[in-house]
């Protein structure tokens, strides 16, 4: 794999989960661009930096040591990333602060840089945040791949910072260069909520929740077909999101046990106050997380879920299949793993080579919910 080479450093980074052959670098040109402009700048040891969604740290890793760096973003995944990229570099893990992007931000910042996100409800929540978080002579800084910079980023910007300026495309990667102007305080849109009627629930979602407007097609399709007559039985509710799987199941199974686990925090934060306003103070655990990789073996005995096919612009069904390679290591033999997924992704044949058995539970002109025992 190419080397990340900047006037900061020349880095060695991995991309998060890892695998073999990995095809894909864990860092863009959108990246070398970032760091280009504010080397140009030639920035001081005691300028405050603030880094937003950087994917697995290279921008972070990058600015270690050379100026005071923070780093906010929404994925656990990348803040794996962050520590696995700074111990590879001969760096501290912890030598960049990780800031959730649950947790609010706290400046002031001389500089901000941002990654534009695949969801542009998560970057206006986090220019929200931004008021009254820059320093005088502020600049903020947004990049991404011109192929992936929708015309509503720019806008954003604009409505919650100050003037924009386009940079000219740099292998095809394009700055969004923000600078600071007074503005009314904003109230954020976030979280939005929505209500069901089976079961009869109202559900909050911060910002980066999938879905988050209403219930996604593919979970409206697996509510009716949760397993019933659990008992005590050890639930995990696998990539959460606002919790709906879990807490529709907890609401018909009241001795289960559940775990709810997102690489989200927004999703975790969500998950948990719909767990907390649908079922008061019943036991749980909600914690973001890489899937099941923190479970114990044979601890579990259903695994709820409805598999991303993506992650960030990347589409492909590789976390998803790791997902289900950790359901299978976590429950116990006879346990069962439930999933909802298009027709078209052919995850019968897939579970099938992990599990003793597989049947279909149900199936719509779109989705198949599928059952697979250990």
């Amino acid at each position: 794999m190419p080397l990340l080479d900047t006037p900061f450093a020349q880095l060695d980074l991995i991309r998060q989960p890892e695998q073999q052959n990995e095809p894909l670098q864990a860092f863009d040109a959108a990246d070398e661009y970032l760091l280009n402009h504010l080397a140009a700048q030639q920035p001081m040891a005691d300028t405050r930096v603030l880094v937003l969604n950087d994917s697995f740290g290279a921008l972070a890793a990058s600015l270690s040591g050379k100026v005071k760096v923070s780093s906010s973003g929404d994925s656990f995944l990348g803040f794996q990333g962050l520590e696995k990229n700074l111990l590879r570099n001969g760096q501290a893990f912890d030598a960049v602060r990780g800031i959730p992007a649950s947790e609010p931000l706290v400046g002031p910042f001389d500089r901000v840089l941002i990654r534009v996100p695949k969801t542009l409800a998560l970057l206006e929540e986090q220019l929200i945040r931004l008021q009254g978080q820059l320093a005088p002579g502020a600049e903020v800084i947004a990049a991404a791949m011109v192929k992936h910079l929708p015309r509503a980023a720019g806008d954003l910007l604009e409505r919650y910072i100050g003037p924009v300026q386009a940079s000219l495309a740099v292998k095809k990667a394009r700055l969004l260069i923000a600078t600071p102007e007074a503005k009314a305080p904003a109230v954020s849109p976030y979280p939005s909520r929505y209500r069901l009627d089976e079961p009869s629930i109202e559900l909050l979602n911060h910002a980066n929740v999938f879905c988050r407007e209403g219930l996604d097609i593919g979970t409206r399709a697996f509510l009716p077909h949760l397993p019933k007559n659990l008992g005590s039985a050890r639930v995990a509710d696998l990539g959460c999101g606002n919790g709906v799987l879990a807490i529709a199941s907890a609401l018909q199974n009241p001795d289960a046990h559940y775990t709810l686990v997102d690489e989200s925090f927004m999703a975790v934060q969500s998950a948990a106050e719909n767990w907390q306003a649908a079922l008061g103070d019943r036991e749980v655990i909600v914690r973001a997380g890489d899937g099941l990789a923190g479970q114990d073996p044979q601890s579990l005995d259903v695994v709820l879920c409805n598999p991303p096919f993506h992650q960030q612009q990347v589409v492909g069904d590789f976390l998803a299949w790791r997902m289900f390679q950790q359901a299978r290591e976590a429950l116990v033999v006879g346990g069962a793993l439930y999933i909802v997924g298009n027709r078209h992704l052919g995850y019968h044949s897939k579970l099938a080579r992990l599990f003793r058995g597989v049947e279909q539970v149900a199936a719509t002109p779109k989705f198949v919910i599928l059952k697979a025992r250990k």
